[in-house]
């Protein structure tokens, strides 16, 4: 049992870990995704706290280093499905960003605007979590907020996250969650 509820791990056919929460898939992703994920990582009004994609080839790229990354960090964001109909809603968990290096790991996710305020952030922060104090036993992991994004800080502050200081340079704020903030072994 975790803090969303129970979690199930199956594998696919390529041995890559498919992950469940209460109300999401969270699965590796593939190039075919991209498509999708860019509907809202390219859409300059979804994105406007963050990173958006200009065209869909910058998006793949993202996308693709992200999941190379994955072999050697032992994470990437995930493709966040519904487990009801199998839509892309969001794509985010636990990464080390290979394009801003230097932060170490951090959560991060990004939504389509139709699932906003579904508490689908929440349950996709709490199984990158899992993820860095159970597989990769991290001491800490960091996360930044847009001061004009308050849900998204509270959504960081709920699973434990603390401010550390306003980053004046990129207009974040960055916050830090201790692996004994959640009790991790």
């Amino acid at each position: 049992m975790t803090r969303q509820g129970k979690r199930l791990e199956i594998t696919n056919s390529r041995n890559e870990k498919l992950r469940r929460t209460e109300r999401l898939n969270l699965r590796p992703s593939l190039r075919a995704d991209v498509a999708s994920l860019f509907e809202f990582l390219g859409d300059a009004e979804a994105m406007k706290f963050t990173h958006v994609d200009e065209t869909l080839r910058e998006c793949q790229r993202r996308v693709m280093v992200h999941e190379w990354r994955r072999r050697r960090d032992g994470c990437a964001p995930w493709v966040v499905t519904t487990r009801n109909d199998g839509r892309i809603i969001g794509w985010g968990g636990l990464y080390q960003d290979p394009f801003d290096s230097g932060w170490g790991f951090e959560v991060g996710y990004y939504f389509h605007p139709d699932v906003w305020g579904r508490g689908y952030a929440s349950e996709l922060v709490s199984a990158a979590l899992d993820v860095a104090d159970q597989q990769l036993r991290l001491p800490e992991v960091w996360a930044m907020a847009h001061p004009e994004n308050p849900g998204s800080r509270r959504v960081l502050e709920k699973a434990g996250f603390e401010m550390v200081r306003y980053l004046e340079e990129r207009t974040r704020f960055l916050l830090r969650r201790p692996r004994s903030a959640q009790g991790g072994v």
